[in-house]
């Protein structure tokens, strides 16, 4: 696996690989890497000739000083994981990448201001400006997203189709620990009593699927928001059933092809994200 540091360096290699006709698969992590991310490279390099991947904790995709600091960092362990799943790995610094403070600008109307643009505002306006740059300096044929950042991944798609970019996003099933826990970096800050209790968010999500026939979106939004409301490890953030292309909070089933109840949660200081497809 070839390790590069610089920008210049990387899009120098990226073009030598287009000249030689090797498809690319990119996917972008912030590090702390887990079964999930080893799902995206999996997946990459079985559709792929050459799999890149980054590493970068992005700050200005963090809204909460404090998260920032806390987010975990294990590079060593993050660079043996990788040797058998990926070619070449990018590990820029912040000053490699931002020499300057970014002025893009991005507008994504509604897609970034529910849910996880709502609570993280300018969230989404990081994870652009840096997903930009990454695909402008590699411009590969394919990254990797996965489905439990599920807002994150409908951003993604639209920056694609804005800036008319080739890549092709292929978005990968959330991969759980065997009690269901989404795995992510942060799971690793849990204690072990909070790590015990977190599976009530999988548990609850399946059992809000299973009450489509019964229950209005709305109402199994409410129902959830209630689930959490008597368990007082939790404090949830918000729980919202939408329109899984335009995020919009839903009514009624036939206001959507398809349909996804998404949930973030505070738990030991500490805040998880999920869904569930429920049409």
């Amino acid at each position: 696996m070839k390790i590069i540091y610089k920008q210049n360096i990387l899009a120098q290699t990226a073009d030598e690989l287009r000249k030689k006709s090797l498809q690319t698969g990119f996917v972008p992590t912030m590090g702390a890497l887990h079964a999930g991310h080893l799902q995206l490279l999996k997946q990459a390099k079985a559709e792929n000739d050459v799999v890149i991947c980054s590493i970068f904790v992005n700050p200005i995709q963090f809204n909460n000083a404090a998260d920032l600091e806390r987010y975990p960092n294990s590079p060593e362990q993050d660079i043996a994981l990788l040797n058998d799943v990926c070619d070449i790995l990018f590990m820029p610094s912040v000053e490699e990448m931002y020499p300057v403070l970014p002025t893009e600008h991005y507008d994504f109307g509604t897609l970034e201001t529910v849910m996880e643009g709502y609570y993280r505002p300018g969230h989404f306006k990081g994870v652009a400006i840096i997903v930009k740059r990454f695909l402008d300096l590699i411009q590969p044929d394919r990254a990797y997203f996965g489905e439990k950042d599920f807002q994150q991944l409908v951003i993604i798609r639209q920056l694609v189709q804005d800036y008319h970019y080739k890549t092709i996003i292929r978005a990968v099933s959330t991969v759980r620990e065997d009690d269901g826990l989404a795995m992510s970096s942060r799971n690793r800050l849990l204690s072990p009593q909070a790590r015990a209790v977190a599976p009530f968010i999988r548990r609850t999500l399946s059992e809000a699927k299973t009450l489509k026939e019964k229950k209005k979106p709305y109402e199994i939004a409410q129902w959830i928001q209630q689930q959490f409301d008597n368990n007082k490890s939790f404090t949830l953030e918000y729980a919202s059933v939408v329109n899984a292309k335009t995020l919009e909070e839903i009514t009624e089933y036939s206001q959507a092809e398809s349909i996804v109840a998404c949930v973030a949660v505070w738990l030991d200081n500490v805040r998880l994200i999920d869904n569930i497809t429920i049409v």
